[in-house]
């Protein structure tokens, strides 16, 4: 094991993805999470999979990730320390065979566990595994524009969809099956996890009024992308508010003309072709 782990293209990845979301602004604190699912062999050659440097017990029954790797940020840890500290605001884990724990191969130098939001990490990595067999990452933050459109605007699905759509020519082409919202509920329980989960078997996105949102997709760069992309139109929509609401916006028509340009599918019965 002479390769240092800092220098493995996940960990750097980690790094630099949340020093830029503090940057933004997205994760003030110790707010927002990322869960990075890697291979044996990504992991193996920096890691000795053989030394558990301890065992950590999990709340969420686990079974179906048994076996397999993450690279996870820690419970309380601040996303502007990563880039300074990475062994010990990250942990390189293992879910154990029972499915009730996780083993620390590598990071929480200090003693730290993950996230307090790995059930709902877990069960979304689950849900979005049966969907894409190239899914890797899911990513929790606080995006700023995101959580102040949930306090003005519809949280009907259909309705907080079709507005970011509306905001940004590129947003029916980067989530053509739009947003899922839960209800504001309690975060870091098995209750916020199981929904979230629930609502990944349609979405990529999932907003948690009030709090934040959650991203799940193949790459880091897609994931991220994906936030970006709505956190994006969710602002122009904040500014559109402030100048006194929209005298014309994009028609279900033009939306329609993107999906079909791109080679994308809306969400059924989100557009309603011939309705200016």
């Amino acid at each position: 094991m002479s390769k240092d782990v800092v220098t493995a293209p996940f960990v750097q990845e980690m790094m630099k993805v949340t020093a830029n979301l503090y940057r933004l602004g997205w994760d003030e604190r110790n707010g927002g999470n990322i869960s990075y699912l890697l291979t044996e062999t990504e992991v193996g050659e920096y890691v000795n999979l053989n030394h558990v440097i301890r065992t950590i017990p999990m709340i969420f029954d686990g079974i179906e990730l048994a076996g397999k790797y993450f690279i996870v940020t820690g419970s309380g840890k601040y996303f502007k320390n990563v880039i300074d500290a990475p062994e010990v605001n990250l942990g390189i884990i293992r879910v154990s065979e029972t499915g009730k724990s996780v083993e620390l191969l590598w990071g929480f130098a200090d003693g730290g566990v993950p996230t307090s939001e790995l059930p709902a990490h877990f069960m979304s990595h689950i849900e979005r595994l049966k969907i894409d067999s190239d899914h890797r990452i899911i990513m929790h933050n606080h995006a700023t524009n995101i959580i102040a459109m949930t306090f003005t605007h519809s949280l009907a699905e259909r309705d907080f969809t079709r507005t970011l759509w509306q905001m940004c020519t590129e947003c029916i082409v980067v989530f053509p099956e739009g947003v899922g919202i839960l209800p504001w509920m309690v975060p870091g329980t098995d209750a916020i996890g199981m929904a979230t989960a629930a609502k990944m078997r349609e979405f990529r996105l999932v907003i948690w009024p009030h709090h934040g949102i959650f991203g799940a997709g193949s790459t880091m760069d897609e994931v991220f992308g994906l936030i970006e992309t709505a956190e994006k139109a969710a602002e122009v929509y904040t500014l559109v508010q402030a100048q006194g609401g929209a005298q014309q916006t994009i028609t279900d028509q033009q939306l329609q003309d993107l999906a079909d340009a791109f080679g994308v599918t809306a969400k059924s019965g989100y557009l309603q072709i011939g309705v200016k």
